[in-house]
């Protein structure tokens, strides 16, 4: 756990890179993830264009040596071709390299929603989900740096 972190201050630093493709759907997410733990951690947004330059992004925030940890948040759909699944994968496979190549926690809120449609139907129930979806990846995040504290303790 080599960290580069000032510890005289006990509010953990964790940089949001965020998507903009669908960024009314994927604010919901963000906005959850400030309902459950903006009092507890200390959250740096910062939107890339779409979620494929979301882990490189990560990356480089988390080589600044100025943060605790990293959300990842955008939406990957289904567009009629299965491109969306390279870009998925893609993207969920460069936070896990992120993550075990710099020793920090980088946590997904990344959704590939299957025969997403942009229609009111769709963005009802997605904006909900990402609401909740958000929330479980705040308390996430918050339950992972607690742990590394203690066992860092």
């Amino acid at each position: 756990m080599n960290s580069t972190i000032d510890r005289s201050s006990p509010t953990p630093r964790v940089a949001v890179v965020r998507a903009g493709w669908h960024a009314e759907l994927v604010g919901r997410a963000v906005h959850g993830l400030h309902e459950s733990v903006a009092d507890e951690l200390e959250l740096v947004e910062t939107t890339v264009p779409g979620a494929f330059e979301v882990p490189l992004m990560i990356r480089s925030l988390l080589e600044t040596g100025r943060f605790d940890a990293a959300i990842a948040i955008g939406l990957v759909t289904d567009g009629g071709i299965y491109r969306h699944e390279f870009v998925a994968d893609a993207v969920i496979s460069g936070l896990m390299r992120v993550q075990l190549d710099t020793g920090h926690p980088v946590f997904s809120c990344v959704l590939t929603p299957h025969h997403f449609h942009e229609h009111a139907v769709h963005d009802d129930f997605f904006a909900a989900h990402l609401i909740s979806k958000g929330r479980e990846v705040g308390d996430a995040a918050l339950a992972t740096l607690r742990l590394r504290e203690r066992l860092a303790a």
